[in-house]
């Protein structure tokens, strides 16, 4: 009856075009040779990998393919279960330790006041002390598209106001009814 559940389970990750593992382990493991890592860690060398999954058997552990790659592939003595249970851990704290850079963006008009320039400015400088690169844009409607050429002071000057703490990243530069420009935060 066992074999019939395990067999059933196969032809379904098939259809789903998943593998079971995406590590081999056992008699997954049909490599001519394979050098071998004990449970230790120390190196065993070069063998058969029937060799290989019998010093496992007698250990009473799983022999894993951790190096599938590696000529000849690498194979470890390990507990599978707590093997892989290390490695999602350890996934786990990499992307704790990740930034995520996101990107905050700030709407600026042609015909901003100084005050109102000076309290976008303080936000931008408030996103970029957390890390995230600002998207300035400088948005036209109706006559103002006339004048684009003109308002591209306005970018300049939010530069000019934030560069102690940040860089042009891109230049101001005109896409559509828009001129957009990128600040990053000083490395």
């Amino acid at each position: 009856m066992d074999t019939l559940c395990i067999h059933f389970f196969i032809i379904i990750s098939c259809r789903e075009g998943k593998t079971i593992s995406e590590l081999f382990i056992n008699e997954q493991i049909r490599d001519k040779e394979v050098r071998v890592i004990g449970e230790d860690g120390e190196q065993l060398g070069i063998m058969s990998a029937k060799e290989a999954l019998a010093l496992a058997e007698e250990a009473g552990l799983d022999l894993v393919k951790i190096a599938p790659t590696a000529k000849p592939p690498v194979c470890k003595i390990v507990d599978y279960g707590k093997y892989k249970y290390e490695q999602t851990r350890k996934e786990k704290e990499a992307k704790k330790k990740q930034k995520v850079i996101e990107i905050k963006e700030i709407r600026l008009s042609p015909n901003i006041d100084t005050n109102d320039l000076n309290t976008k400015v303080n936000a931008a400088r408030k996103f970029l002390s957390k890390g995230d690169r600002v998207k300035v844009t400088l948005r036209f409607r109706g006559r103002e598209m006339a004048h684009m050429a003109s308002s591209k002071h306005i970018l300049d000057d939010f530069a000019k106001a934030l560069e102690d703490v940040c860089v042009v990243e891109k230049a101001p530069k005109v896409e559509g009814r828009s001129m957009t420009m990128f600040l990053t935060e000083k490395r």
